[in-house]
């Protein structure tokens, strides 16, 4: 792999990050503070804002999971040896500690008590999980060629999928309540780890891919092409594909995925973005932009203690919760972003320059 490719190709990556980030930003934003009168799904573009905000969170999922088994494949056949397989196992525990960490009320704990919703899995969670799973698929399948691995990742993602409405409906009181977020919202969990994981372990299926045909001649010319086959089939026909499937088996399951035909066409719409960004990919290389991308976790931290109040419990939505107009938001939610933006990249600067003068 020539230098110049590896750049190309962590560009757009970074880029799609950074897109995302600032789509969860803005969504979180929105969410939170715009007045209940105007969630109105019949105006136009609380509908197709609305819709995109469902795409942010899977599309964060897949390109995470990408960026990491990219990284992990570039020495796939030394399993345990690989250094990617300590890295992501301690990267992993680090975004769930850290989860875990904002969602503590430290007012309660210097009074001696926790606050009930402390061990809820929300985002950072259930996506430090992810990125352990990927290891251990790693780790299973190492032994075998690539195609086994890839293999496993897309097999778990459709099975994850299809599956969804079947393990919704088991009962997880036996596992510890610690342990069973990870599985059930009936707790207060936001994300879970199956269906969620079905997002990152597509990412990293598409990483394989990307990995073992990037330098071909032509490669990103038809990889753009079947993307976008492969999303148009995914948002236009997935509903007709598990339809066919009931009527041609009878099975119920089958029937059960018909409500859950979205999941599928949420990958085509994130299909659709990646073929956005790998075709305009030489337009990318903004150092701002790319920065964005690599420091989306001090960003979310910093965005979540600032809307939400985590740690501290004061944050813009315990003042403005659900109050303001959409001039307001709109004003409001541009500030935001460049605020947290540009927050995490100066002290990012600031701390290189220290570590730089005290060598």
């Amino acid at each position: 792999m020539t230098k110049g490719k590896k750049n190309d190709r962590l560009y757009f990556i970074d880029a799609i990050r950074a897109w995302a980030i600032v789509m969860m930003l803005q969504g979180h934003f929105v969410t939170a503070l715009l007045a209940d009168v105007y969630r109105d799904n019949g105006n136009l573009f609380f509908s197709i804002w609305s819709y995109f905000r469902g795409v942010t969170a899977p599309l964060f999922f897949t390109v995470s999971g990408f960026i990491f088994t990219f990284l992990l494949v570039r020495q796939y056949d030394q399993g345990l040896a690989n250094p990617r397989v300590k890295k992501g196992i301690k990267r992993g525990v680090q975004l769930m500690a850290i989860g875990y960490l904002l969602q503590i009320r430290f007012a309660m704990v210097f009074k001696g008590g926790i606050n009930d919703s402390y061990d809820i899995v929300h985002v950072l969670q259930c996506l430090g999980l992810s990125i352990i799973l990927i290891v251990l698929v790693y780790l299973v399948s190492f032994k075998f060629k690539r195609a086994v691995f890839s293999l496993l990742l897309c097999s778990m993602t459709i099975l994850l999928f299809i599956f969804k409405s079947s393990y919704e409906q088991w009962d997880y009181s036996f596992i510890p309540e610690f342990f069973s977020n990870y599985f059930t919202k009936a707790n207060g969990s936001v994300f879970t780890i199956v269906p969620w994981f079905g997002f990152a372990s597509f990412g990293g299926f598409l990483a394989v891919v990307f990995s073992n045909n990037h330098a071909k001649p032509n490669f990103y010319r038809n990889a753009i092409i079947t993307i976008v086959c492969t999303g148009f089939i995914l948002v236009a026909n997935s509903y007709e594909i598990i339809r066919d499937l009931k009527e041609l088996t009878g099975l119920q399951f089958f029937k059960d995925t018909l409500q859950n035909t979205y999941l599928f066409a949420r990958l085509g719409v994130i299909l659709f973005v990646f073929a956005f960004f790998v075709l305009f990919r030489q337009y990318f290389k903004s150092k701002l932009l790319l920065k964005i991308g690599q420091k989306t976790l001090p960003i979310y931290v910093l965005h979540s203690i600032m809307l939400y109040g985590s740690i501290t419990g004061f944050g813009l939505s315990r003042f403005f919760y659900h109050s303001l107009s959409p001039t307001s938001v709109i004003l409001g939610v541009t500030f935001f972003v460049v605020l947290v933006s540009a927050t995490v990249m100066i002290v990012d600067g600031k701390m290189k320059t220290t570590k730089i003068w005290f060598r």
